[in-house]
């Protein structure tokens, strides 16, 4: 059960996550004025968007481990 709720928790999260970064980046290419500031923005936008993947990889990654190690355990 606690995987199931966990499992709606984090894609609910990730979900408001890639949300959040549509909106900035329309904000961004919108409303940002100067290009300078733009590509700043942009490369700010960036890094949390190589941030976001990678706790997305990592969830996933623990999530597979933790049902694997899990079966491993109870079959010794």
């Amino acid at each position: 059960m606690f995987g199931k709720i966990k499992k709606i928790f984090f894609t609910g999260i990730f979900g408001l996550l890639y949300i959040s970064f549509i909106a900035q980046l329309v904000y961004i290419l919108g409303w940002v004025v100067g290009i300078e500031n733009k590509l700043l923005y942009l490369g700010f936008l960036t890094l949390e968007w190589l941030v976001l993947i990678s706790a997305r990889y990592l969830s996933k990654r623990s999530s597979s481990n933790a049902q694997y190690n899990n079966f491993s355990s109870r079959r010794r």
